[in-house]
């Protein structure tokens, strides 16, 4: 009992702003600034708003509500959750931490790729701004706006893209997936150090890591201001920003569009990996997470949507050094939208030094936050789950927890560890996940009731949740989950990193790491099956009532019986 107050007590933000600025840290990460824009420009512009916005509306939000209100009305995380809600879905529990584990594998070594070029940035000349280096090539082109005997061809590449792909990640000394090479020890340092101040921030739980946030969190946006307003004064600029928005109606006709949208919207407001049930699993029982919900989910889409502003002025720019169009710059969704493109503007801006060392520390920042969610996801589930072991001993499982993630990530640290990043990034995490949340839906609306969450709603909030969100949870959310689903399976990525085309087997080798994780949902369920139907032995046992206080149930010798199977679960009560 000593070691589950500790734990209760512990359980507790210091203030309601720790908790709305860890959950909008989570929500918002590095997808806003790089994928979302170019989804964006790619799916119909301005035009693409709307399917992002009724996405959110009646799928992302309402399973954001969902997961809060989950979270603090049972005080659990994502294991110990499900015995209060349906037992046979533990699992899905399991299968979260794992998930989160992958992540972790993968998304910390983007952000030592960031530490890497911040620790270059403090040089009075850029070192991915010039051909000279002993990493470039003959190829490398440095395009200079006022430089006008230098052309760009379809051959060119740029001292960014090089000072990337042949200095930071050493790609070029890997034939790919069969073959990594050696590891990186200038990523390998910098990603320890990264662990390092993860495990500083949250080793003693959201006390400290909720201190932490008001930096990490509210950094960012500084940052995105001050280059909005930079890149607004770009020449070529507004040529970004037409790309940007300009609607084409005709590309909603597509059902691609769609699919991006939900995918985006899902995947950027963040339930399934337990963050959210783990973060409301803190908050004062009656705290208004109706609101919370609302407001940080908004704060998420206006980021993604302030955003797209920050990265196509600057693309605008681009095009215009060029003498290209946006379209033509904008070619890559992914980290290297921020790492070649955006670092080469930055290389090509007056005070480029500072401007390199500001935005190179927002991507920290903004990768830090996800990270320290993602882990305290898991690191409250285990606590919940194992109290007795785990409680005072947090600061070891912590440690120990963040030398698995590091030692899990050292593939990723190889020359060829861009190209693990990449298949982690596909198949690891996203079609699991997705089919976690659907389970998720279901045994919460469909096994444990709609009416009986409402009401637990209803006794934390003082009001029942409306028509809309019922209908939502019942019907719209599953709906939109495995319309994600079917269209992951039916239109499978072609995975492609710089000129690497995945072999087949990659695919195979992905979906089973995919399905690892997602096999503890029905091996949960045979366990829990066999284990209450053929290897328990039925226990009686005799329990004070409820709603009598100690000297009531000595006066009256009230009590009530519980069938128990063979791990003390409640099985049946009378």
């Amino acid at each position: 009992p000593y070691l589950l107050y500790l734990h209760e007590k512990d359980k507790t933000w210091s203030k309601k702003m720790d908790f709305l600025l860890s959950v909008i840290g989570y929500a918002v990460d590095l997808g806003n600034v790089w994928r979302f824009p170019y989804i964006c420009y790619q799916n119909g512009g301005g035009a693409f708003l709307l399917p992002y916005l009724l996405m959110a509306v009646f799928g992302g939000v309402p399973l954001f509500y969902m997961e809060l209100a989950l979270g603090q009305f049972h005080r659990s995380g994502c294991i110990s959750i499900w015995k209060h809600i349906c037992p046979i879905f533990k699992g899905i529990g399991f299968a979260i931490c794992i998930i989160a584990l992958y992540v972790a594998f993968y998304y910390n070594t983007i952000m030592a790729w960031a530490l890497y070029y911040l620790l270059s940035s403090f040089r009075p000349t850029l070192p991915w701004s010039t051909c000279t280096n002993p990493w470039n090539t003959a190829n490398c082109n440095r395009y200079m706006s006022s430089d006008h005997n230098v052309s760009w061809s379809n051959t060119s590449t740029s001292p960014a893209e090089e000072f990337y792909t042949r200095q930071v990640l050493q790609v070029h000394l890997s034939p790919g997936l069969h073959e990594l090479g050696s590891i990186s020890w200038q990523l390998a340092l910098c990603l320890l150090f990264i662990f390092t101040i993860v495990y500083f921030s949250i080793w003693k739980g959201v006390k400290t890591s909720g201190k932490v946030v008001w930096v990490t969190a509210t950094f960012p946006y500084l940052v995105l201001l001050i280059l909005l307003i930079r890149g607004a004064t770009l020449p070529g600029a507004w040529r970004g920003v037409v790309f940007y928005l300009k609607p084409d109606w005709e590309k909603l006709l597509s059902t691609t569009v769609w699919i991006d949208a939900a995918a985006q919207i899902f995947f950027s407001l963040g339930p399934g990996f337990g963050v959210l049930l783990a973060f409301a699993s803190y908050n004062p029982f009656h705290n208004n997470c109706y609101k919370d919900a609302l407001v940080t989910s908004s704060v998420n889409c206006l980021t993604s949507f302030l955003s797209g502003f920050v990265i196509f002025t600057v693309l605008g720019y681009m095009a215009e050094m060029r003498q290209q169009n946006v379209d033509a710059v904008a070619k890559d969704a992914g980290p290297s939208l921020l790492f070649i493109i955006y670092a080469e503007a930055i290389a090509n801006m007056p005070a480029a030094t500072f401007f390199a060392i500001i935005f190179f520390l927002m991507i920290i920042m903004l990768g830090l936050d996800s990270t320290f969610a993602g882990l305290e996801g898991v690191i409250t589930a285990m606590l919940d789950e194992f109290p007795h072991l785990l409680v005072k001993r947090r600061e070891w499982f912590v440690f120990g927890l963040v030398c698995v993630c590091y030692l899990g990530a050292l593939s990723t640290l190889t020359y060829g560890g861009a190209y693990v990043v990449k298949l982690f990034e596909e198949y690891a995490t996203g079609p699991a996940v997705i089919t976690v949340v659907l389970l998720e839906v279901i045994a919460v609306s469909w096994f444990y009731g709609t009416n009986r969450f409402c009401n637990d709603v209803q006794v934390m909030l003082g009001f029942y949740p409306g028509c809309f969100w019922r209908v939502c949870w019942v019907a719209i959310c599953p709906c939109f989950l495995l319309f994600i689903i079917i269209s992951f399976l039916a239109f499978p990525p072609e995975v492609r990193l710089f000129e690497y085309q995945y072999p087949p087997w990659t695919t195979v080798l992905g979906y089973c790491i995919g399905v690892s994780s997602f096999i503890c949902v029905p091996a949960y369920m045979v366990y829990y099956l066999l284990n209450t139907f053929c290897a328990c032995r039925p226990v009686l046992t005799l329990l004070p009532e409820r709603t009598m206080t100690p000297t009531q149930i000595d006066n009256h010798k009230s009590c009530f019986c519980v069938h128990v199977n063979g791990d003390g679960e409640r099985v049946s009560e009378t």
